[in-house]
């Protein structure tokens, strides 16, 4: 009779365990569903773009180092106006409506500028969105300098097989570095059904990354054929290079660009449920280390003393070098700029001139001639307003600032 007692004593408390771990995870699923459904609303965009580790699932990577990559501070006001297509823009004014959060502007490798708006500050680590495409650009060509891969030609399906029978069967790797993979993929933020809404679900509730993009059976067009950007085309890059490295991408990251660009914070990677990195749009770092990788690419992909990222790699992934952009693309703004290997240009880019942008308002620009960087982290809302207008009055900004006087 004891025997049958302590059974039962033993196996309900299991199943109390059980129940409670059950109540727990579901609890934390509604909870990081509830905060992604308002992750973009305008009561709490800003704190949120600061704290996505409390939404998704993430890893840290220790790269922060003991030395950060020096910034000496060289204080230059910011223009008070700027001028695109004919009208004239207040700088003010311009911050509040783009709810520019934070801003880093280096001129010959010193802080000309810097402050940090909407009750943000200097220790934040804001979330890259799509930025982190050209962070994943320059572990793809440091992983080509070590002859890891020696073909761009060759087809993504040969180094990653679950692809086959997917969209991606008969796409090459040229072709994802170049958002020209003629994947069917509905890149509206604004849509709740839309493919890149339902990929943020995938990530929030845990679900794989990898099947998601198997799960992709369309195509729009052939490979190769036009340009049209889909984010999935980057997580594919990302399934190249675990391939390729045999590491995961925060690890083979960490190691080969973040520690060498000498970080002042160790930052970290949204992940889906299996640990796999969200590289398309995952990394999470200070502004001043958005500018310090920047710097790197403005000095040829030199910095501290070393050779970080291949020169040719350098000047190749920032020429656009993408086939011309598909028809509904081409009639927009947005059809104006230039694409290279996961960088964009401006339309009248002069040589050297480049940057990388995230949704709402991220953007690292980059201007070799006038030895100028701007990181900006931002939380706007009506960052789409005008298919693109929006993106060309902010380079319109940056190359301004680009060319004042240091």
């Amino acid at each position: 009779m004891t025997a049958v007692k302590n059974f039962v004593v033993a196996t309900a408390g299991s199943l109390l365990i059980l129940l409670s771990l059950t109540v727990t995870f579901k609890w934390a699923t509604i909870r990081r569903l509830t905060r992604v459904n308002s992750l973009f609303s305008e009561k709490n965009i800003v704190r949120n773009f600061s704290a996505m580790k409390d939404m998704f699932f993430y890893t840290t990577m220790s790269a922060r180092s003991d030395t950060p990559t020096d910034l000496p501070p060289n204080p230059s006001p910011l223009p008070d106006t700027f001028t695109h297509r004919g009208k004239s823009f207040d700088v003010a004014r311009w911050k509040t409506d783009r709810q520019v959060a934070s801003m880093v502007v280096l001129k010959d490798g010193q802080i000309s500028h810097e402050e940090y708006l909407l009750g943000t500050n200097a220790e934040d680590l804001r979330i890259s969105w799509s930025m982190a495409k050209s962070f994943l650009s320059a572990a793809f060509g440091i992983a080509i300098e070590e002859g890891l891969l020696t073909d761009l030609n060759e087809q993504v399906v040969d180094y990653v097989p679950s692809l086959k029978g997917s969209a991606y069967d008969g796409v090459t790797i040229l072709n994802v570095l170049n958002m020209a993979s003629g994947v069917n993929f509905n890149e509206d933020y604004l849509d709740y059904h839309s493919d890149i809404n339902r990929m943020g679900r995938v990530l929030a509730l845990g679900h794989s990354m990898d099947e998601f993009a198997a799960s992709l059976k369309n195509r729009a067009w052939e490979p190769g054929s036009l340009r049209k950007y889909v984010s999935i085309d980057t997580h594919v890059i990302g399934m190249v290079l675990r391939k390729i490295t045999g590491k995961p991408v925060p690890e083979y990251l960490t190691e080969k660009l973040l520690k060498p660009l000498g970080f002042e914070a160790d930052p970290y990677y949204l992940t889906d449920g299996f640990g796999t990195a969200f590289v398309l749009g995952g990394l999470n770092l200070r502004t001043r280390d958005y500018a310090r990788f920047g710097l790197m690419f403005a000095q040829d992909g030199w910095l501290n003393g070393h050779q970080i990222v291949p020169k040719n790699w350098v000047r190749t992934s920032t020429e656009n070098n993408a086939p011309v952009p598909a028809p509904e693309v081409a009639i927009k703004d947005e059809g104006l700029l230039g694409y290279g290997f996961q960088w964009w240009l401006p339309p009248d880019a002069t040589q050297g001139e480049f940057f990388a942008i995230g949704i709402y308002g991220q953007f690292i620009y980059v201007n070799r001639p006038q030895k100028a960087v701007v990181a900006i982290n931002s939380a706007d809302r009506n960052f789409k307003d005008g298919d693109g207008r929006i993106t060309l009055e902010n380079l319109a900004l940056f190359r301004t600032i680009a060319e004042m006087e240091g």
